[in-house]
């Protein structure tokens, strides 16, 4: 494992941000030949790619090779980068990252109002194949209508995904949106649900109608930052197992790596591959999940079926 860095040129990093666990356990679940990370996060290093200039944190620095060698370790063999609200709309480092993947990444964009149709076209050509909606007022104030629109335009025919990032209450307060939008949607980390607020909430009773719409997908990444317990997460483990469940053919994980804006110290990352053999129990679910889900959504190459 390559251990984070903090290059001259970078600010301090923000409370909220602390460092990738330095020694995350080898997972002792195999996980299933192509398993993808579909959300992790390259950062920096900050000396080459600096943050925007607006952003609203500063993380650690977290560059593509210490994000290679975290999935080596943890056996995961593609990967989904989405862009972090801390580069905005400058791709640069996404690009570089996609670039030296070799097919074997694919990712997610921030589009801002300044970002033209030609470099969608070039970050379509690159492998990115969605772009991300930031409601959470600690990254911006969450998006309009319009601005929604104008994006949907600008992507129009690509085929990209929908990325939602909302948290509490905002899947139900949204919910009328959601359903709106041209699928696929996709809800990030449990949609970052308050499970103080039981599991009959509005929260989730919206969560799980949007499941069963059909065109909305889910990311059961972030059970440490839904538990309200602490490792191993067992109330958020639970929860995403059940909406595993549900809707097994549309739903995928990732590592959420290296874990920004987050209470207390960042996960062990292989204790998260680890639980995800209760999360998805069986090995044809594990495949669904890790594999063939993220192989649709992000357009990677389908792999051969198992036997």
């Amino acid at each position: 494992m390559t251990e984070p860095v903090l290059h001259p040129a970078a600010a301090r990093p923000s409370p909220g941000c602390p460092p990738p666990h330095p020694a995350p356990r080898r997972p002792a679940l195999p996980l299933p030949p192509g398993a993808c990370d579909a959300h992790c996060h390259i950062l920096g290093p900050a000396a080459v790619f600096p943050y925007a200039p607006e952003r609203t944190f500063t993380p650690v620095d977290a560059p593509k090779e210490q994000v290679a060698a975290l999935h080596a370790h943890l056996g995961l063999s593609r990967a989904v980068v989405v862009q972090s609200s801390c580069n905005g709309s400058d791709h640069r480092t996404l690009l570089d990252a996609l670039a030296a993947a070799g097919g074997r990444m694919r990712g997610v964009a921030l589009v801002g109002e300044t970002t033209t149709r030609a470099q969608i076209e070039e970050l379509h050509r690159a492998g990115v194949r969605g772009f991300r909606l930031n409601f959470l007022p600690h990254l911006r104030a969450a998006p309009t209508r319009e601005e929604i629109d104008s994006v949907l335009e600008r992507v129009d025919g690509l085929g990209w995904s929908v990325e939602l990032h909302v948290t509490g209450s905002e899947v139900a307060d949204y919910e009328s949106l959601i359903r709106a939008l041209p699928g696929p949607v996709v809800v990030d980390h449990l949609a970052r649900v308050d499970l103080a607020d039981g599991p009959h909430s509005p929260a989730l009773r919206a969560l799980r109608r949007l499941l069963d719409s059909g065109s909305v997908w889910l990311k059961v990444s972030g059970v440490d930052r839904v538990s309200r317990q602490g490792p191993p997460y067992a109330d958020a483990v639970g929860l995403a197992a059940s909406l595993v469940a549900q809707a097994p053919e549309r739903v995928v994980w990732g590592t959420d790596y290296p874990h920004v804006n987050i209470d207390g110290a960042a996960p062990d990352d292989g204790l998260l591959v680890d639980l995800l053999a209760e999360i998805a129990p069986e090995p044809a679910l594990l495949r669904r999940l890790m594999v063939d889900n993220p192989a649709e959504l992000f357009d990677f190459p389908a792999l051969p079926a198992l036997e």
